[in-house]
């Protein structure tokens, strides 16, 4: 008799546990709030000084503290216990967003108080992803990054649309409480919602210096071949977002104004919505590793159809379609936990995403200065194609290093082995030895489930 195959996990046995739930719904608050805050107050800077500049540095101020935040802070969340760090970046948050409610607030120190409270965000992200894999164990840590990547895309385009329109019914001042609001709520969420767990790292990882353990996280990342390659296939996405950084003159063009913006927008969220899930469920992980480098493949080829310039309703399916093909960034978050060591999580999560950040940022300013001189359209087709080129690259090289898995992984293992061996030479004339019994044959477990 064989014995039964477990039951696959389910997003209802994800859901059943507690503290993903209060981690799942601290994350919506904090995400939302902060798309709220950067979009607030922009506006109102920018009704103060009817300053297009003005509005864009204020903007910026939400990305740039990143780059600074996933370099030299994201470690703290290996080497504090990392509810702690989650609990006290959301408080950190709400008193500086609470300051800048006061009146008569300079703009210069509204923006300064905008990039300190963003200087938390990677920090708090990092302890977040770095502590899932915590709550949730095995297969339900692919679901549950199914879930929270979802929750990601639309927190944050519901924030930045719930931004604009909580300063026209309610103004800026009061737009920015309500922020510092979803902070405090989201600290007592994680407080209350998930038990306290020792810092993962030992004390003696702090004694180096702050450039010190930036260069070792670097280096965790980026001088493993099989590390290294899931993370440049993750930082891919700068190329098939371009549409997010030029969707406005991309509607302009079409002549569908504000709400083909909007459209252009959605589309890639309720794409992602649809099939993460279903790639989570009806893929296994085996399968999905394998499937990582076409997907990316096609996530940014797919774009190269905007070269044709086709209407509204198509552009939609278009990116709707890349945005799909987008899930195998699931596949290389799992691949990314399995390989770094509890103990540097957080820091190589905090690099990761830095890259995403930062690279999102670069690539929107280089489109949004092409689109200037070509056609959006043409912009976008340029990107997608250099992605899908780039993202080959890459596909060759995640399966040269990834692993051999699957049923019969073991058995062509031994069978490679055995080819290997050299062969004894035979008999002629002498008696040979009586063979011995044959034993039971015995194939071990292979690395993954196919």
């Amino acid at each position: 008799m064989t014995d039964a195959a477990p039951t696959r996990a389910t997003f209802r046995d994800v859901f059943a546990v507690r503290e993903f739930r209060a981690l799942w719904f601290s994350e919506i608050l904090s995400v939302a709030g902060d798309r709220l805050a950067l979009v607030a107050l922009t506006l109102l800077v920018y009704d103060r000084t009817r300053s297009p500049l003005l509005a864009a540095l204020a903007y910026a101020a939400g990305y740039l503290p990143w780059v600074i935040g996933g370099l030299f802070l994201a470690d703290l969340a290996d080497r504090r216990p990392r509810r702690s760090v989650m609990i006290t970046c959301d408080a950190a948050r709400a008193v500086l967003v609470a300051v800048m409610i006061l009146p008569g607030m300079p703009l210069m120190a509204l923006v300064a108080l905008l990039f300190a409270a963003t200087m938390f965000t990677p920090l708090d992200a990092a302890a977040r992803s770095a502590i899932t894999p915590d709550i949730l164990p095995g297969e339900h840590y692919a679901l549950g990054v199914a879930v929270g990547q979802t929750t990601f895309y639309t927190a944050q385009v519901v924030g930045a649309v719930g931004g604009g329109v909580a300063v026209i019914f309610i103004g800026a001042r009061f737009s920015l409480a309500l922020d510092a609001a979803t902070f405090v709520i989201s600290a007592l969420l994680v407080g209350l919602g998930i038990r306290a767990r020792p810092a993962a790292a030992r004390p003696e990882s702090g004694q180096l210096s702050p450039l010190a353990r930036m260069r070792d996280g670097f280096r965790l990342v980026f001088t493993d071949r099989a590390l290294r390659t899931i993370t440049l296939l993750a930082w891919m996405c700068v190329f098939y977002t371009i549409p997010e950084g030029v969707a406005a003159p991309y509607a302009a063009r079409l002549g569908v104004g504000p709400v083909g913006t909007g459209l252009v927008l959605a589309s890639a969220v309720a794409a992602t919505a649809v099939f993460m899930p279903l790639f989570t469920r009806l893929a296994r992980p085996r399968q999905r590793d394998n499937l990582m480098g076409p997907l990316a493949v096609l996530t940014c080829g797919t774009l190269v159809l905007t070269i044709f310039r086709p209407g509204l309703v198509a552009s939609l399916a278009i990116f709707s379609a890349s945005a799909a093909f987008g899930v195998y960034q699931l596949a290389a978050n799992t691949a990314f936990v399995l390989r770094v060591p509890n103990e540097r999580r957080s820091q190589a999560f905090g690099i990761a995403s830095m890259g995403v950040v930062v690279g999102q940022g670069m690539t929107f300013l280089v489109a949004g200065a092409a689109a200037e001189v070509i056609s959006p359209a043409a912009v976008i087709a340029i990107g997608g194609g250099i992605g899908a080129v780039v993202a080959f690259a890459l596909a060759l090289k995640w399966y040269r290093v990834s692993p051999p898995g699957g049923r019969h992984a073991a058995r062509r293992r031994v069978r490679q082995a055995t080819a290997r061996r050299p062969v004894p030479p035979r008999h002629h004339g002498a008696v040979r030895p009586a063979r011995a019994p044959r034993a039971p044959s015995y194939c071990p477990a292979s690395d993954s489930v196919d």
